[in-house]
């Protein structure tokens, strides 16, 4: 996730695991794994979260425009 910039959902779907999965991951195991990593992935988690609102207002515009 953090090379790519991958969202959770895209993360699960490369792995074939949940997003539950994937989120409790990289949420709790990685920092005991990994603290370099770890850092870098919050980061680009907190990007999507703070972006995630103007990503399902794109989707919407898409669905409806035709």
């Amino acid at each position: 996730m953090a090379s790519t910039k991958a969202t959770v959902r895209q993360a699960a779907e490369k792995f074939g695991v949940s997003k539950s999965t994937v989120h409790k991951d990289v949420t709790e195991r990685l920092g005991s794994v990994h603290a370099g990593l770890y850092a870098e992935v919050q980061a680009v988690l907190q990007h999507n979260k703070d972006v995630r609102h103007l990503r399902g207002g794109d989707a919407t515009r898409r669905k409806y425009k035709g």
